[in-house]
């Protein structure tokens, strides 16, 4: 009874093991996400305090990094917690180990005893010899070779259950390792985290005293994104009207009547079957679609909103924008068709790929490695990110529209 409760008790704690380590591989799977972020956002920081004086994105960044950085402290708590845990766990685990392996001794060297003492009775020969009939002595062969096999089977348990116990404690070892290990780490990134809070508060300072400048900058950059916005909106239109244009043709040609009272129209495009399949497949991945770059940092928000550094200036984005290293290639987020290009001179090139009703716009490119027409499948490499204007920095401006509303990004792209 006392060996079923054991049993009992270790299943339970080995089932119970079992929730905790994939609690525990999520964490550490959050945590590598973290460290890429913070890797790659590091390397952003370096290239922007390397190149420019204090600027905008520098703050941008250093907020970025802050807030990564007290993520990834939340997590390197979650998983030390979680490791305290499955120590506890594999402890308790341990010592029903070796009970279990105790009474098996106990039994086995009772075994071994009973049968040292009864020697005589037990050797084969002689007790299948002093049998009464062949019945007897099928049955006497029969018990012995049970017995026989027990004490094997028990001998082969023994050495099983001694190499589990000495499997879970070296488990608990490297659980003890790796718990310390985090403890560092955390002591560490809390040093990086209170370093780059300092390093805020004096670009802060900084900034103030330049406000006038950077306010003129922000607001010429925004004028310059309505110049490109005028020219998207004007492209698209152009290329609705085409369509209509060519549908109406067709029309014509097919059934021979015009109607001159008719206008096509430069706002509005019907869809054939292809293009309202592609539209339904966009929306169904919502949330999930690919980024337009590999690696960069979202350093503008969409919507309206008053700048946080310069207060002075409201912001108004269509889109977002992310800072990325040199020479880093831009893919396109779905299958389309490219819908146009356009060179907008020292604010680099911008190509619009049409996905059914929506759209998605890459701007600030360097290189451009489609043509207007070509079709597009995700995460093709689409060109390449130029410099932002009036910086020696990398940075793209990305937008999705439904037609001519602009949506969100964010809520379209998959969290990295």
């Amino acid at each position: 009874m006392r060996f079923f409760k054991c049993f009992l008790w270790f299943f339970c704690i080995a089932w119970t093991l079992q929730g905790v380590a994939q609690t525990s591989d999520q964490l550490k799977a959050n945590k590598k996400k973290l460290e890429t972020e913070i890797a790659d956002t590091k390397r952003l920081l370096q290239e922007t305090q390397k190149k420019e004086n204090t600027s905008l994105q520098q703050i941008t960044l250093l907020r970025k990094q802050i807030n990564n950085r007290e993520k990834y402290i939340t997590e390197l708590n979650n998983q030390i917690y979680h490791f305290e845990i499955e120590l506890d766990l594999n402890l308790q685990l341990s010592k029903s180990l070796d009970r279990k392996l105790e009474y098996m001794k106990a039994d086995y060297e009772r075994v071994v005893y009973l049968a040292f003492k009864n020697r005589r009775l037990i050797d084969k020969v002689t007790f299948l010899l002093s049998a009464d009939d062949f019945t007897q002595m099928y049955r006497r062969l029969k018990f012995y070779t049970l017995f026989s096999d027990n004490v094997k089977h028990q001998a082969e348990e023994i050495k099983k259950t001694q190499a589990e116990v000495a499997k879970k404690n070296a488990e608990i070892l490297s659980i003890k390792e790796e718990k310390l290990a985090l403890l560092e780490n955390k002591e560490k990134e809390v040093q990086s985290l209170e370093k780059d809070r300092a390093t805020e508060s004096k670009t802060l300072d900084h900034l103030k005293k330049q406000e006038k400048e950077l306010a003129n900058e922000l607001k010429t950059k925004q004028e310059k994104q309505k110049e490109i916005e005028n020219a998207i909106k004007k492209a698209i239109e152009q290329e609705i009207l085409a369509a209509n244009k060519k549908k109406a043709e067709k029309n014509k040609t097919t059934t021979g009547v015009t109607t001159p009272t008719e206008k096509p129209s430069s706002t509005v495009l019907e869809y054939t079957p292809e293009e309202k399949i592609a539209s339904n497949s966009f929306v169904n991945n919502k949330g999930k679609l690919p980024w337009p770059v590999i690696k960069g940092a979202t350093i503008t928000s969409f919507g309206k909103y008053r700048n946080p550094d310069v207060p002075s200036v409201m912001m108004e984005s269509n889109g977002i924008d992310i800072l990325v290293e040199p020479n880093t290639q831009v893919r396109a987020i779905f299958d389309g068709v490219v819908y146009g290009i356009l060179d907008m001179g020292n604010v680099g090139k911008v190509i619009i790929i049409r996905h059914g009703e929506y759209i998605s716009v890459y701007q600030g490119l360097s290189e451009v490695s489609v043509k207007k027409e070509d079709k597009v499948t995700m995460k093709q490499t689409i060109g390449t990110v130029g410099k932002a204007l009036g910086k020696t920095t990398y940075e793209m401006h990305f937008e999705i529209l439904k037609e001519f509303t602009h949506l969100d990004p964010v809520l379209w792209l998959s969290q990295k």
